[in-house]
């Protein structure tokens, strides 16, 4: 399922984003809000527009997201003498719900009891699930191929949205209770993370388009959750600055992976973690392992490792421009995005399934450009 996809099409069936907290005023499943609108601005600022030229991009980048059509598994099974824990298979939802689920497979892993913890892959969920576990006073080693900047983590996006997810047709009741969890405790756990330390910070996001969008409305994919996307506003000329038809306005957060990644690594380490470079070709490589549990943040490698045929890629491209500092807003538009980072303007819109070449594909490349061209030469 691709952004525009998840966002315009709905689900097949609702997900049950009710407050799984536990917090008061927590909506029963199935039952379903009205979204509060919110009146649209008299005024919009002036947004500067970005200079989309060839003689401006700095880099190509691609990156397979680990997918799987029935959603990301978290779930504990013995292997041997030792407990196994999975947390892998987000999609391109992967930093979003990384606290998330790391929190739900961290639940899991500790009811053993154990001081020790092995963790496997150090991209962003299993970062998020080694500090989770640090936090708890427990000892944890990673093993991983890689670490930052060396990951498909650092090639995200990661705006705070869970999209590209699952196969809305796939999904089970149980998968949605625990997509709304996740979803509502990383986007928690973030908060705590807003500032240049981490590099997240929250930003205005536009989404538009030549038809109605209704992803913001009780009835779209985003209804039982709207909550999570403050300050909502629909935009229609003149106060729509990208001159669409339909447009909204809201607020997300934006991590950028570099800075965040980085800062992750080092929080692991300074609070005594260790990490070990090693990749595992056999599960069985894993019971030579000294801890006795082993949580498996592996991503697309646990199609191998585990066997796990339902799991295979998205190949995302994205180009990278110069810098533009005056930039600071998010724009959507049909499958491609627009995300302003330090090191670039990330340009997006590139989903290709079971595709594992990671060579830049040069009409991809051109057909992004073209198409981000085009919105900025519409832009009042």
């Amino acid at each position: 399922m691709n952004r525009r996809t998840f966002l315009a099409a709905g689900l097949a069936a609702p997900l049950p984003l009710a407050l799984a907290l536990g917090l008061p005023g927590c909506r029963p499943f199935g039952s379903r809000s009205a979204a509060t609108p919110v009146p649209p601005s008299t005024m919009i600022k002036r947004l500067p527009k970005v200079q989309i030229r060839q003689d401006r991009m700095i880099r190509i980048v691609t990156g397979l997201r680990p997918y799987r059509p029935s959603g990301f598994v978290v779930r504990a099974e013995k292997l041997g003498e030792k407990l196994l824990v999975h947390n892998y298979g987000h999609g391109g939802g992967g930093v979003t719900l990384s606290w998330g689920s790391a929190h739900l497979a961290v639940e899991e892993a500790v009811q053993s009891g154990a001081r020790r913890y092995a963790v496997l892959g150090c991209g962003v969920v299993g970062l998020s699930t080694a500090i989770l576990l640090q936090r708890r006073g427990l000892a944890v080693t990673m093993y991983a191929k890689d670490r930052p900047p060396n990951t498909t983590s650092n090639a995200a996006g990661a705006q705070w949205s869970p999209f590209s997810v699952f196969d809305s047709h796939q999904i089970t009741p149980a998968f949605a209770d625990q997509l709304e969890r996740a979803s509502r405790l990383s986007y928690r756990y973030f908060q705590d993370l807003v500032g240049d330390a981490y590099g997240v910070r929250w930003i205005p996001n536009y989404e538009i388009g030549s038809e109605p969008i209704h992803v913001m409305s009780p009835e779209g994919p985003f209804g039982r959750f709207l909550d999570l996307y403050p300050s909502r506003e629909t935009l229609a000329p003149p106060d729509n600055p990208f001159g669409t038809a339909y447009g909204l306005r809201f607020m997300t957060m934006f991590i950028e992976t570099p800075v965040y990644l980085n800062a992750l690594l080092r929080d692991f380490l300074v609070a005594g973690g260790r990490i070990e470079t090693r990749e595992f070709q056999a599960r069985e490589e894993l019971l030579g392992l000294p801890e006795p549990v082993i949580v498996n943040c592996t991503g697309l490698g646990s199609r191998t490792l585990f066997g796990d045929e339902a799991l295979g890629p998205i190949k995302g491209q994205l180009v990278f421009l110069l810098p533009q500092a005056e930039i600071d807003y998010i724009v959507i538009s049909g499958h491609s995005y627009m995300f302003p980072r330090r090191d670039g303007i990330l340009l997006g819109g590139s989903f290709e399934h079971d595709n594992w070449d990671l060579a830049p594909d040069p009409q991809v490349t051109e057909r992004i450009l073209a198409e981000h061209r085009l919105l900025f030469e519409r832009m009042a």
